[in-house]
């Protein structure tokens, strides 16, 4: 059975939104975009593109999906990351797409989303990675989807931003399974969700 892992940016307060770009999400106000850009290392590079060779596809929100597919086809091939994104299986949850929008390996999942992760879940094969989607990830949590998650958590706060946990969660308990800093300061951890015998 195959893992779902939650991979995400975060500020010290817990912001997810528009990291890499100033433009990249600009609702309700937002005009803190790109804080990650100088934080960058080698260490977070490498850690990055250890995690993406054990990952068998992605799982996409709609709104990171359309980011993703405007910018990553057009991405020099030589890139390493950017084959990684355009060959790797894309998996699309949306209620307003009819059909992924042409970027190659994508698969639309509309309807009963849950039922759908946990069929891609079911499945043999590397596990699969969301990369943003904050929404998504709300519906993963409160369904119990989400198997582990990869916080880079970034020494800046904002003090407003969509925020990757939210006060609607129920209480989960997790298990810390390494811990690796980086040296601009990020903290990337990663958290696996624990057994009852645990709690």
């Amino acid at each position: 059975m195959r893992k779902v892992i939650v991979s995400e940016f975060l500020t010290l307060d817990g912001v997810m939104q528009a990291p890499g770009d100033p433009n990249e999400d600009r609702s309700g106000g937002f005009d803190q975009g790109g804080w990650q850009l100088l934080y960058f290392d080698e260490i977070f590079g490498k850690v990055v593109m250890d995690g993406f060779a054990a990952t068998g596809g992605f799982l996409l929100g709609r709104r990171t999906y359309e980011i993703f597919a405007a910018y990553w086809p057009n991405q020099a091939a030589e890139d390493p990351l950017a084959g990684t994104m355009n060959e790797m299986p894309k998996y699309v949850v949306s209620t307003t797409l009819t059909e992924p929008l042409g970027w190659q390996n994508s698969t639309l999942i509309r309807g009963d989303v849950p039922g759908e992760v946990a069929k891609l879940k079911d499945q043999a094969g590397k596990d699969i990675q969301v990369i943003g989607s904050g929404e998504l990830v709300q519906t993963l949590i409160v369904h119990n989807l989400a198997d582990e998650y990869r916080l880079m958590i970034h020494p800046i706060m904002l003090g407003s931003g969509k925020r990757l946990f939210r006060e609607a969660g129920s209480p989960t308990r997790l298990r810390l399974v390494d811990s690796t800093p980086t040296s601009t300061g990020v903290l990337i951890l990663t958290y696996e969700r624990a057994a009852s015998s645990d709690a």
